[in-house]
C-alpha cells in the first residue's frame, strides 16, 4: 500500500511531533483536534519548534516552509476521509479512542490503517474497537518526536502481515529506527524504564543519596543524558504512574508497583515540568 496522506488524531505534545515528521517527510498530512484553541496551541507548537530549528541552523528555512506547507488542521474528522494512514495520539482513555474509531470507520476508506500511539493499552483491544482490527498496529514514538529516532511498531494478535509491513515502512520513511515490540503493557522501552524509575523513588525514599546525587551517579556513572528524577519530571509523574499501574494490574510483580511516594505527588499536583514543580521545582 502505498501512503500518500496522513492523518494524526490530536494535536497536543505527541501528535504535533507526529504531525510535524510526517509533514517534513512529505507526506500530506491533516491533524485533527476536538477544540479550535487546540488545533491553534497544536500548530502554534510545531511552527516555534521549526523556528527554533531555523534559528540553529538545524532546518532551513525552505524546509520550514515546505513541511508547513504539507501540514493543515481541522476540527472536523470528516477531513481525515482521504487519509490512508490514521496515527491516533489522544487520551489514554479505551472509551475515548474506541469513540473515535467508530466515528472513523464510517468516514475513511476500506484500506486505511489505523494506529495507536499509546505507550501501555493493548492494541489488540484497541483494534477490536474497530470494525478494521487487520489494518490496526501499535506505532509508539518517543518524545519529543522531532528528536527522539526510536520508534515502537506493535502488532496485535490480527494484524495482517500487509499491515505491519506498511507500517514499519512508513516509519523508516519519517527518518526514525523502528523496531518490533510485543503487544504486552510497556511493549520494550517502557517495560524496562518503568521499573528503573520506580526502583529511583523507592532508593531515595530509603536514603540512597539526594536527588542531585542520584541523578548526577547515573548520567556521570552510566552515561545516561539525564538521571531518573530529570526523567521523571519530563515525561510527567502523572504519566509514570498510569503506565505503572496498567503494568502492575498485568503482570502483578512488585517491581511495577508504584511507590507511596510517587502517588502522593501525583495526588499533590505536582507532575514535573508541565505543572512547574514535581521532584524539582521549574521557574
Amino acid at each position: 500500500m502505498q501512503i500518500k496522506t496522513v492523518g494524526v488524531l490530536g494535536c497536543g505534545l505527541m501528535g504535533a511531533g507526529i504531525a510535524q515528521v510526517s509533514a517534513a517527510a512529505g507526506y500530506k498530512t491533516i491533524v485533527r483536534e476536538v477544540e479550535d484553541s487546540l488545533v491553534k496551541k497544536g500548530m502554534g507548537r510545531i511552527e516555534k519548534f521549526l523556528a527554533g530549528g531555523v534559528e540553529k541552523g538545524k532546518v532551513t528555512p525552505q524546509d520550514k516552509e515546505r513541511t508547513l506547507g504539507n501540514l493543515s488542521a481541522t476540527t472536523r474528522l470528516e477531513e481525515l476521509a482521504g487519509c490512508d494512514i490514521i496515527v491516533e495520539a489522544i487520551i489514554e482513555n479505551v472509551d475515548e479512542k474506541a469513540r473515535t474509531y467508530a466515528a472513523l470507520d464510517v468516514i475513511v476508506g476500506n484500506a486505511t490503517i489505523f494506529c495507536s500511539n499509546t505507550s501501555s493499552l493493548c492494541i489488540t483491544e484497541l483494534a477490536s474497537k474497530t470494525k478494521r482490527p487487520d489494518r490496526f498496529a501499535g506505532l509508539h514514538f518517543f518524545n519529543p518526536v522531532p528528536i527522539m529516532k526510536l520508534v515502537e511498531v506493535i502488532r496485535g494478535l490480527a494484524t495482517s502481515d500487509d499491515t505491519y509491513n506498511t507500517v514499519f515502512e512508513f516509519a523508516k520513511s519519517l527518518h526514525k529506527e523502528p523496531i518490533t515490540a510485543p503487544d504486552k503493557p510497556g511493549f520494550i522501552v517502557n517495560r524496562l524504564l518503568v521499573p528503573y524509575l520506580l526502583d529511583a523513588i523507592r532508593s531515595y525514599e530509603h536514603g540512597l543519596g539526594t536527588l542531585e546525587d542520584i541523578d548526577k551517579g547515573m548520567q556521570l556513572g552510566c552515561g545516561y543524558p539525564m538521571g531518573p528524577f530529570t526523567l521523571l519530571d519530563f515525561v510527567g509523574l502523572d504519566t509514570t504512574y498510569y503506565i505503572a499501574n496498567i503494568m502492575f494490574d498485568e503482570y502483578r510483580e512488585p517491581a511495577y508497583a508504584p511507590p507511596p511516594l510517587l502517588k502522593r505527588m501525583v495526588l499533590a499536583g505536582r507532575l514535573g515540568r508541565k505543572s512547574g514543580r514535581g521532584f524539582y521545582t521549574y521557574s
